[in-house]
């Protein structure tokens, strides 16, 4: 049974809003990433404890924390974004989150990848050491510009820091954005840690971001795998059909259902039982 969850932000700012859509089209979990036009990480504890109780009410439960940790250069100030981890291991506390999604840190624009490996992996080590003694998995998620954008460095991450606090989300638009066709290069080696899907697809051509199955991310010949593999875990939909930047996107909630309808269409055409 898969479980359908979303980045509701995706559909307005205003958290009574997010969880009426998300109750409409029978969603039950949520990634959490922003309400009120602020990051999850910066919400103080009486906000997050207002967003506990609404989710609460709504009968909505938390699948990640959609925290933008690993998102600061390679070069900046790692200690400082420490602090900002353990915030993200509260919040996952407060909001009974299994997951917290984190990423593998900009790389500066013309420098190879390879040059700043020993300090990338120092870091998702002492990340995956910081929630060693929680009841929670980090998930790696492929991002542009980062450490590990692409199957071979994600895979790099997770076998190097060796921490089973530590596996992937799978993002298909991601991919295909940094020029990857995932399921054909990715899948197979990277299957064996991937715990998590993140829901939109894109064009080779040009990298515009569509719903899943109109581009190039090859979502349904990963559907038919995981489905094969027995997989059981979270579908998060992320969108973003309206505006993308680095710290999230938006889509509105015609284009948050319509970008649903297109994945739910696909569970539906290979035969996933999902809710």
């Amino acid at each position: 049974m898969w479980t359908l969850s979303g980045f509701a932000d995706e559909i307005s700012p205003d958290l009574d809003e997010q969880c009426r859509v998300l109750t409409d089209l029978g969603i039950r979990h949520i990634e959490f990433r922003s309400a009120w036009d602020t990051n999850v990480l910066d919400l103080d504890d009486d906000q997050l404890e207002k967003v506990r109780a609404t989710l609460e009410r709504a009968g909505i439960g938390s699948s990640s924390v959609g925290s933008p940790i690993g998102k600061i250069g390679v070069l900046d100030d790692f200690d400082a974004h420490l602090v900002r981890m353990r915030r993200a291991l509260h919040v996952a506390r407060v909001l009974q989150a299994p997951y917290i999604r984190i990423f593998s840190f900009f790389i500066p624009k013309g420098d190879d990848p390879a040059v700043h490996r020993d300090e990338v992996l120092r870091r998702m080590a002492a990340l995956a050491a910081e929630a060693r003694h929680h009841d929670v998995v980090l998930l790696h998620e492929n991002e542009k510009e980062i450490y590990g954008d692409i199957p071979q460095r994600c895979l790099d991450i997770v076998e190097a820091v060796g921490s089973p606090t530590l596996r992937l989300a799978w993002d298909p638009a991601n991919f295909v954005q940094v020029g990857v066709t995932p399921f054909t290069d990715g899948y197979e080696a990277l299957r064996p840690y991937l715990e998590y899907l993140q829901v939109k697809d894109a064009l080779l051509a040009d990298g515009t971001v569509v719903p899943a199955g109109e581009g190039d991310g090859e979502v349904e010949a990963t559907v038919r795998a995981l489905r094969a593999d027995g997989y059981d875990g979270f579908c998060s939909m992320e969108p973003h059909l309206a505006t993308a930047g680095t710290l999230g996107g938006f889509s509105g909630e015609h284009h948050f259902r319509r970008a649903t309808t297109a994945f739910t269409r696909i569970l539906d055409t290979v035969g996933v039982e999902y809710r």
